[in-house]
């Protein structure tokens, strides 16, 4: 197994997201891996939690990393964050994103949640992406 793709992969989907045309149109650069302290936009997307298993085989190391991103708004109801949504899993989708160490073989979205928080003020969804990398 290796993790020491990890870093570069964040780093390749941070950019990709900044660098989108749709989704900065709709969140400008309110996109964070972690949340600054004060005040925050009213929606913005958030880089979160992440969860590897080795992919490693008879041509070398490699893994498969479940990343999740949040979309989080305090406006009412879930018609901005779901296209904001959209926008992230358009920019990552089958996206072909060059990483400073090792490959990425496939990136793909796995899934999404929606959900109300802070005591149903605001709105998360969390979206789970599935990519498969080889240090090589």
């Amino acid at each position: 197994m290796s993790y020491a793709v990890s870093g570069a992969l964040q780093a390749a989907v941070f950019a990709a997201l900044n660098e989108d045309v749709a989704l900065t149109a709709l969140v400008g650069g309110a996109i964070y891996d972690a949340v600054p302290a004060g005040g925050v936009p009213d929606l913005y997307v958030r880089l979160g939690s992440e969860t590897v298993r080795d992919a490693s085989d008879g041509s070398g190391a490699g893994a498969v990393h479940f990343l999740n991103i949040s979309v989080i708004t305090t406006s009412p109801g879930f018609a901005s964050a779901k296209a904001v949504a959209a926008a992230v899993s358009d920019a990552l989708h089958d996206a072909k994103l060059e990483l400073a160490r090792g490959a990425l073989v496939s990136l793909r979205f796995e899934r999404a949640s929606a959900r109300r928080i802070d005591a149903a003020s605001a709105r998360q969804i969390d979206l789970r992406f599935r990519a498969r990398v080889s240090d090589r």
